[in-house]
């Protein structure tokens, strides 16, 4: 068994649709990304890419290359999907916390567990999302940015 964690956090500013777990979720800012910003997917991604010791989604999704501006993080998640494959591993599950002020994480939990499982090809119930604030403590406990840690347990073929 391989073990990868992943991290990621985004500024919040206006003008922006907000993406989290591959659901958009109606709020009155999003994430500042070079893609859509979604701090959940990006997290798993880099979770899983480090159970395989293949780095991190910077490494083969740079925010230089212009392919990857304004992409959905759901196609970047696809691409780790089959690196994964090609690789010979399988996801045992994924587990992610999301730290957040606001919005409300619990309405949308079940859509961002089924998106990231279709995804990712595997059940459901591999994949567990939950979520909690900073307690008023720097720029997340100020609602100025969301985090997401993920941690992927991952089967050589």
């Amino acid at each position: 068994m391989r073990v990868g964690i992943g991290y990621d956090i985004h500024r919040l500013v206006e003008d922006r649709r907000l993406f989290l777990g591959g659901v958009e979720i109606p709020y009155v800012k999003g994430l500042l990304g070079y893609s859509d910003g979604d701090v959940v997917l990006h997290a798993v991604s880099d979770a899983i890419l480090g159970g395989m010791g293949m780095g991190d989604i910077g490494q083969h999704f740079p925010n230089t290359d212009p392919q990857y501006k304004g992409i959905s993080s759901i196609e970047l998640l696809k691409k780790v999907a089959v690196i994964t494959a090609d690789k010979k591993f399988v996801i045992g599950n994924v587990d992610v916390v999301v730290l957040a002020e606001e919005p409300k994480i619990d309405p949308f939990r079940q859509r961002m567990v089924e998106t990231i499982s279709r995804v990712l090809g595997i059940k459901k119930d591999r994949v567990n999302i939950k979520a909690t604030t900073n307690e008023g403590v720097g720029s997340l406990g100020k609602g100025e940015a969301i985090a997401a840690y993920a941690v992927a347990a991952l089967e050589e073929k």
